[in-house]
């Protein structure tokens, strides 16, 4: 096998499968630190600047070692990239037969048990449903994977999925007749027999927590444990050390009695009558909130009567579900298996309703057809670090946006990853020629009314200037809704405004008008790649601190203060550093990219905090003057169009 310095040097393995191979030092250096850290067994977090090259970095160090290796990456796009483009890339320069497995959450397998359920007594009628249902039985007689995303024919959101896959609530496990059939049990056994197994980080944690699908067999027998993209996880693993219900889950137990009574136990109609009764009420409790959407404090919300009546009533129906299935205990397995899920969710209806429980927060979310309940700790720190301390082994954190100022101590607190390396690595771009930041004079405050007229203005300026090629990214969707308004016919360019149609769909619809203004929130501050001269312009409406009113901060802002903390500096600004850094990074992916960032927030230069959020920025040039931004823009493309 070749060292890291032969697989990265000029004339090395990975020069033989890329054309025009540049050996970069960062890369190298992280490569090093990594087979390090797993020669050791130790904890590692690297700050990898955007085009480090840090999957190789990762990779060649994990398929060199003689261990078993989990990679986990932020989302299900990426975690595909990383299995069919790059892991087969660096397999053939380092000639290596390491078998790799690509590894996905429950919910994008076919389940065959569901299918038969459904297929045998649906009372579906719909006529677009059942055209669903007949394409993916079609598939389903051929598939070999059982992998979802095979469906081209079928939109990701498609109605038709949920009848068809399975959840860890209406999985029989080892009960199930199609159990040595089953996908997923499939996808586990070759993780279990593979040298590495890729990932996402809902996967690992959902099984972490959970012991969900099989990483209670893959852990422990995992010596290494890779994360990509690993600014993501502190949000994500307090997400899966909580509990939650929802009145999805609740209403889809109805269902699924109703199933068992239409196609198995005809002669036990008490079933259908509680399972509509139950159906009703988590109904009714959704329609006392809001149709809008929202977040809030789920103790405050319990001390409206309506409320309170209406959650007793659910507990009541709970009851009455248990006792009535309770009833045909052993008559079916997936009646025994809703008996279960009814007893865990009159257990997760009690802890969302203590109010007196400490060290976590209640909070509740409304979608426009449902309700939500959260019960999230407030630190994770304690419980992640005694999950790693057993058994030792290697653990990589890695991402371009984990750093606040030269510090990770936001991101190690947070984690408890007092034991950890630390390394830093520098892009290799030249942003002092390839960008500029403009963060222009004479802004209104950013509350303030007129800044949305500002925002207009500024926005007309720098898609005149680059000929669309813009990303305009907002902190609120009202905003974004409303700048997107103002520009309709004030401009020739295509406008493509996030909500109307996929995030895939919006980037293919902009790389293809070629002159097209994207507008987003938060799905397109990070995660996407867009290189060349399709991009020369970024502009960001202001600091992206979190909702003021967002019950987890709230909780988390008033914990901070009871232990003599200052939230605003441990929890707000680092949040908002590291947000701001992932949207400015999607200016400048490459060495010939060239372009502006402007961010539209005075705050930057009027408060001393301005500086923290400046050192974390990669060291463009800067300005005040937005027709210095301009002049660049429009040398870009004057540069593009000779």
């Amino acid at each position: 096998m070749p060292t890291i310095k032969q697989v990265f040097a000029k004339d090395g393995a990975l020069s033989t499968v890329i054309n025009g191979f540049i050996p970069r030092a960062a890369q190298t250096s992280m490569a090093e630190a990594v087979q390090q850290a797993i020669k050791d067994k130790q904890q590692l977090v690297v700050e990898a600047g955007t085009g480090t090259g840090k999957t190789f970095a990762y990779l060649a160090p994990a398929l060199l070692s003689n261990k078993k290796v989990i990679v986990s990456t932020g989302t299900k796009n990426l975690q595909e990239q990383l299995f069919h483009r790059d892991l087969p890339l660096l397999k053939r320069a380092l000639a290596t037969n390491k078998q790799t497995v690509l590894l996905k959450g429950r919910a994008n397998y076919l389940c065959l048990h569901r299918l038969s359920q459904h297929s045998a007594g649906s009372a579906v009628t719909d006529k677009s449903l059942l055209h669903e249902f007949s394409v993916v039985r079609q598939w389903a007689s051929s598939t070999k994977s059982g992998d979802v995303g095979e469906l081209k024919e079928l939109a990701e959101d498609a109605r038709v999925l949920p009848f068809v896959t399975s959840t860890q609530d209406n999985c029989l496990g080892k009960d199930c007749p199609d159990y040595e059939d089953c996908y997923l049990v499939k996808a586990r056994r070759q993780a279990l027999d593979a040298d590495l197994v890729v990932v996402n980080h809902h996967l690992f944690f959902a099984d972490m927590a959970l012991k969900d699908t099989g990483f209670g067999e893959l852990i422990p027998e995992a010596d290494v444990i890779l994360f990509d993209e690993a600014h993501q996880i502190p949000d994500i693993a307090t997400e899966y050390f909580g509990e939650a219900l929802s009145s999805r889950q609740l209403q889809e137990l109805g269902m699924d009695m109703e199933l068992v009574y239409r196609t198995k136990l005809k002669d036990a109609q008490q079933l259908s009558k509680v399972a509509e009764k139950l159906k009703y009420v988590t109904s009714d409790l959704r329609l006392l909130f809001p149709e809008t959407p929202e977040k809030g404090n789920w103790r405050q919300a319990l001390e409206v009567e309506a409320v309170t009546q209406q959650v007793d009533k659910l507990r009541e129906i709970l009851d009455v579900v248990y006792e009535v299935v309770k009833l045909h205990l052993g008559r079916d397995k997936d009646l025994d298996a809703i008996y279960e899920r009814c007893a865990q969710a009159r257990g997760e209806l009690e802890r969302l309703t203590d109010i007196d429980k400490k060290g976590v927060t209640l909070w509740y979310e409304t979608t426009p057809k449902h309700i939500i309940l959260h019960l999230t700790p407030l630190s994770i720190a304690r419980k992640f670090a005694d999950y790693m301390a057993e058994p030792k082994r290697t653990w990589v954190f890695t991402s371009a946006t984990l750093m606040v100022g030269d510090g990770f101590e936001h991101f190690t607190r947070q984690l408890g990853l007092g034991n950890a390396k630390t390394l830093a690595l520098d892009s290799p771009f030249d942003y002092a020629n390839q960008a500029m930041l403009c963060v222009p004079r004479y802004l209104p405050e950013p509350s303030a009314f007129a800044m949305r007229e500002t925002l207009v203005k500024v926005a007309r300026q720098l898609i005149k200037a680059s000929d669309g090629r813009c990303f305009l990214l907002f902190t609120s969707h009202a905003m974004l809704r409303e700048v997107a308004q103002a520009l309709e016919g004030s401009i020739d360019n295509p406008i493509l405004v996030q909500g109307t149609t996929s995030k895939r769909a919006l980037l293919d619809s902009y790389l293809e008008a070629k002159n097209a203004v994207l507008l987003g929130t938060g799905a397109f501050w990070e995660g996407v790649d867009v290189r060349g001269d399709a991009l020369t312009c970024v502009m960001i409406d202001k600091l992206p601190f979190a909702a003021p009113d967002d019950p987890l901060l709230e909780a988390r802002i008033e914990d901070c203060r009871k232990h003599g903390g200052n939230p605003f500096g441990q929890l707000q600004i680092p949040q908002a550093v590291i947000a701001l850094k992932q949207g400015a990074g999607r200016l400048i992916r490459d060495y010939a990219d060239r372009g502006v960032l402007v961010i539209c927030d005075n705050r930057l230069v009027t408060r001393d905090y301005g500086k923290i959020f400046l050192a974390s920025l990669p060291a463009m040039r800067r300005t005040r003057t937005l027709q210095d931004a301009l002049a660049f823009l429009t040398e870009i493309q004057e540069n593009l169009v000779a």
